[in-house]
């Protein structure tokens, strides 16, 4: 996932997102203990993708506080 895509979410499809790569991530894990995983890379794009989601969550946090304190 590009970070334009990303961009492009709303905040609640963010958090979603987040919740999804998060999880995909514990089960890739469990899978990968198991001996069950073909493609090894899989953990590496799921933490890529997860700092991505958050980067831009933070981002967006603080052009809102910077917008809150300009209009005081």
């Amino acid at each position: 996932m590009k970070a334009s895509e990303i961009r492009e979410l709303t905040d609640e499809e963010l958090r979603q997102r987040l919740r999804e790569r998060t999880d995909a991530l514990w089960a890739f894990r469990m899978q990968q203990v198991t001996g069950a995983v073909d493609n090894v890379r899989g953990a590496r794009n799921a933490r890529r993708d997860i700092a991505r989601i958050k980067t831009i969550i933070r981002e967006r946090e603080l052009a809102q506080a910077k917008q809150a304190k300009e209009a005081k």
